[in-house]
């Protein structure tokens, strides 16, 4: 199992606000490891400088033994990396369908159609919805059609940020579900989410971030079963 990320002592900055400091993490071929933090831990600052929205002040991300620094956001979509972001993102005025070929337009015209195929498979629910516009889905239906839509540009790796974020508890199931799903079809993810309980029950390997540093790190079954972290984060 090769290794696919490598964050190497990344320092990152808002202004003068030192957001995330000297987080080193490594994800592997085929795993999902996620980030586990309170709201404002620096979790998402780290997703975004992975994917290239964000630059750190010092530190590198290797992705695939190559290093992105300098590369901008899209070009690292071509890469293999894609990203579905906090609260989701779609192009609320544009039909579900219209969504999921943006996500391809790293990919050649002849897969697009298949690639399509594939999503609708993983999510019924969007087929029944595919010309539907998709500001009129609900949230539950939006994070779908938001994590489809990164699929069509076939990941090496899928970075989820907060993907149980202002959903009811059935869809949260329903969207860790998926995340099994993906995994077990040999996946890798990388997942940050507030939700500990589902995150860790999902993780290969799991880090905790507390403002802005990894404090604790180990398998998700170790984690969960941490003091520290019942106590911090599973209101144990």
């Amino acid at each position: 199992m090769g290794q696919i990320l490598q964050v190497n002592d990344l320092h990152v900055y808002y202004g003068s606000i030192h957001a995330v400091k000297g987080v080193s993490f490594e994800v592997n071929e085929g795993e999902v490891v996620t980030l586990i933090g309170a709201n404002g831990a620096g979790k998402s600052t780290v997703l975004n400088t992975v994917s290239g929205l964000l630059h750190p002040k010092h530190g590198s991300v290797v992705f695939e033994g190559k290093d992105l620094k300098g590369v901008p956001a899209h070009k690292i979509v071509e890469h293999g990396l894609a990203q579905v972001p906090e609260g989701r993102h779609v192009f609320l005025q544009m039909t579900v369908e219209d969504n999921l070929e943006m996500g391809a337009y790293t990919q050649p015209n002849s897969t697009i159609e298949a690639g399509i195929a594939d999503v609708y498979e993983r999510f019924p629910r969007l087929k029944e919805r595919r010309k539907q516009i998709a500001g009129t889905l609900s949230g539950g239906e939006q994070q779908m059609l938001a994590m489809g839509r990164a699929l069509m540009s076939k990941p090496k790796l899928l970075m989820l940020d907060e993907p149980s974020m202002g959903l009811a508890p059935i869809l949260v199931e329903q969207i860790f579900d998926i995340i099994r799903e993906l995994h077990a079809a040999g996946t890798t993810i990388l997942l940050v989410e507030q939700n500990a309980q589902a995150a860790l029950s999902v993780a290969d390997r799991a880090y905790v971030l507390e403002t802005g540093r990894i404090t604790l790190s180990g398998t998700g079954k170790e984690l969960m079963a941490s003091d520290a972290v019942r106590k911090a984060y599973l209101g144990g």
